[in-house]
């Protein structure tokens, strides 16, 4: 499932491309139920929260469609004239210079103001977002009894955050996955916070995730393999140590810690 990184990206590349601009809307698919009520419809805005896209176009009232990508989904770019569509292609939008195909998504549907409030409150501040609220994810964090592998996890807790940024992060900042959110003290949160905030918004600059930056650097690092663009995550050794990393199911997600950086609960003081 994209990481909230991606999510930030596709709003910003698609505002890019489309914002103020009135769009041809369909549903090739046909799963997408009343697409042509957005059919020549000026687009508003693209927006971000975690794991999810919010389009906003013109009306009287503003109508929203809510996009969720879930494991399956992906958005193709295509210049104008755009190729057909193919048959599993939930959304097509289409602006005099692009189109833009969504196939494969969780969720692909019409929101009314009152259904995006709900959704909303069903999310954890946004770590990307620049009206994220900081104190009060440390607050979630500090309420939760789950340990701090699966709080990050919990998109209640914070929305946007995935597998690979749980692991490298915990491990920057020296933080067991098991150990108990709670227990984490007040400081330390506060790096783990400003940790996520840099790395997310790293990945949504260079468009992937590379987190063992003193490993890869400059240019170098957009063509750095993905198995060597993380300290802990999906590597068998610490980048930094060469202790072994251990992997074990949190939130039935693979947890990664470096053991020796990463003292667990029981060795931890």
């Amino acid at each position: 499932m994209p990481e909230g990184h991606t999510i930030h990206r596709h709003a910003r590349d698609q505002r890019r491309l489309m914002q103020g601009k009135a769009l041809a809307v369909s549903s090739p698919q046909g799963r997408f139920e009343r697409a042509d009520t957005l059919d020549g419809r000026r687009l508003l805005d693209v927006e971000a929260w975690g794991k999810h896209l919010v389009y906003v176009f013109e009306g009287p009232e503003p109508r929203r469609v809510h996009v969720h990508l879930g494991l399956f989904g992906k958005f193709r770019r295509h210049k104008v004239p755009a190729p057909p569509p193919r048959t599993t292609c939930r959304m097509r939008l289409v602006s005099e210079t692009h189109a833009i195909d969504l196939v494969g998504p969780t969720a692909c549907e019409l929101m009314d103001e009152a259904a995006l409030a709900r959704l909303l409150a069903r999310l954890g501040p946004d770590p990307l977002r620049d009206d994220a609220d900081r104190a009060a994810a440390l607050a979630r964090l500090k309420r939760t009894r789950a340990s701090i592998g699966a709080a990050l996890l919990d998109q209640s807790v914070l929305a946007g955050v995935g597998n690979v940024y749980r692991a490298e992060a915990l491990y920057a900042c020296g933080i067991h996955p098991d150990v108990g959110a709670a227990s984490v003290p007040g400081a330390v949160l506060e790096r783990l916070w400003d940790t996520l905030v840099a790395m997310l918004r790293r990945g949504v600059r260079e468009g992937r995730i590379v987190t063992a930056v003193e490993f890869a650097k400059g240019e170098k690092r957009r063509r750095v393999p993905r198995r060597e663009a993380f300290v802990v995550y999906g590597r068998r050794a610490c980048r930094r140590c060469e202790s072994p990393v251990r992997r074990w199911l949190v939130r039935q997600r693979w947890a990664y810690a470096c053991e020796t950086c990463q003292p667990p609960p029981s060795t931890s003081s």
